[in-house]
């Protein structure tokens, strides 16, 4: 959860109420003024007993002379200096976690300039708007860093108070500041999308250059990241990017695809969509595998998926029954393993798989491709039992490899190898007098 922390690590602080204590007495006593003006001791003790464990929440850079006086001021009694001096932290904090996060940076998120000076003449309720869109802070952080400003504006020694906080109300205070504010939990570095975007274009990246980039998107916030996927997708798909740009576009997907967002993915449909409907072919044939790269290509729906698979195997066809298919047919196969092992395959492209996955496993009388052989094996152990079943019919119907089977004991003898390699539990009923006859 946003804020939480660790193991927290209690200051030692000095004990303070034996020396405030009177002094506070004898200093109201020669004003004239009531002691109750003051937070009172027994006031000091709990919230000054507190404040140890409080101070242990914030890294030891975040200690500094605005701290110091904050705990001045609470052993003082001085609970509304203390809210000011802890707010004032916070602000200081919140706009060092915008700079490391890339002034350069921010005009491309948030549309307009915006510079040191913009930063430092922001408002609070502006800082925090903006940590807020930039995921610096959390929801969580944002609502109650909100409510601490309130009362800073309204309780605290910055302007005329309302009325006067107690120790719990100031422990409260600060520990939402701790947490929220002051914290290193978040501290997130955008992504300086010009630069990325020339770098992209420039050369291919090296393992060290792909590292960084991806460092750098996963360190960044969502929304720039799920931004970044649609330009990446947009890149890729553009005929007129170089194969540069392209390799690394789709190196750097591949890298961060972990943190891809259910919103990120429902963006990249929308995009490939519009290629479709706007009849951008060359485009739609790109995006398709940049899906197909990714291993998504279940997002497109079954009708792409078939259209994919069925032209994966007629091509395997076409190259199996070509000159020199033993040479050529190694990428084919492994094409088509990688489309139906991340797919469910459609019920309407099964055959055409499973007819070009048995010719071509099955081989002619002059053998079969032994580099794409593993492939081929591969596929047919993970058939489904309705693929189990198109198999076993394919030697009674018509076909390429019925002809051969009848023809070519050594193709029946790859062929019952093959059948022997399905698992017997995925064999339907209405195909077990069949598998016998193979298998025996």
């Amino acid at each position: 959860m946003s804020g939480s922390l660790g193991a927290v690590q209690p200051l030692a602080l000095p004990a303070v109420t034996g020396v405030t204590g009177p002094m506070l007495d004898a200093l109201t006593a020669a004003l004239g003024v009531d002691r109750q003006v003051l937070a009172v001791d027994d006031q000091i003790d709990h919230a000054w007993g507190n404040l140890p464990r409080l101070l242990g929440r914030i890294p030891a850079e975040h200690r500094n002379e605005t701290l110091a006086r904050m705990c001045v001021a609470v052993a003082s009694g001085l609970f509304d200096s203390a809210i000011n001096y802890a707010w004032n932290a916070a602000v200081v904090e919140l706009r060092q976690k915008v700079r490391r996060f890339g002034l350069n940076v921010i005009p491309q998120i948030i549309g307009k300039q915006f510079d040191e000076a913009a930063l430092v003449d922001l408002k609070d309720v502006e800082l925090l708007q903006l940590c807020l869109k930039l995921n610096l802070i959390s929801e969580d952080g944002f609502f109650l860093l909100d409510q601490c400003r309130a009362i800073r504006n309204n309780f605290s020694a910055a302007h005329p108070s309302m009325g006067v906080i107690d120790e719990d109300e100031l422990l409260s205070f600060l520990n939402r500041v701790a947490r929220h504010a002051l914290s290193n939990e978040r501290n997130l570095v955008g992504v300086d999308i010009p630069a990325f975007l020339a770098a992209l274009k420039l050369s291919r990246f090296s393992a060290d250059q792909l590292d960084a980039w991806k460092r750098r998107l996963l360190e960044t916030f969502d929304a720039q990241r799920e931004m970044l996927f649609g330009t990446l997708h947009g890149m890729y798909c553009d005929p007129a990017s170089g194969e540069e740009a392209r390799v690394n576009a789709i190196g750097v997907c591949q890298a961060i695809l972990d943190v891809l967002t259910p919103n990120t993915k429902s963006t990249l449909v929308d995009r490939h969509q519009d290629y479709v409907a706007k009849g951008e072919v060359a485009r739609h044939t790109a995006s398709q595998q940049f899906f197909e790269r990714l291993g998504l290509l279940s997002l497109l729906g079954e009708a792409e998926v078939h259209l994919l698979i069925t032209k994966a195997a007629q091509s395997l066809m076409s190259v199996h029954q070509d000159y020199n298919n033993f040479y050529n047919e190694p990428p084919f196969a492994e094409r088509l393993l990688g489309l139906t092992s991340q797919n469910r395959v459609p019920e309407s492209a099964q055959h055409a798989f499973v007819e070009a996955l048995a010719t071509a496993a099955t081989g002619s009388r002059y053998g079969v491709s032994n580099g794409a052989y593993t492939y081929y094996v591969t596929m047919v152990k993970s058939l489904s039992p309705a693929e189990v079943s198109i198999f076993l019919e394919l030697p009674l119907k018509q076909t390429i490899l019925a002809s051969r089977l009848y023809a070519y004991q050594s193709c029946r003898d790859r062929f019952k190898a093959l059948v022997k390699m399905i698992d017997p539990a995925t064999v339907p009923t209405q195909a077990k007098a069949e598998y016998a006859k193979w298998i025996i």
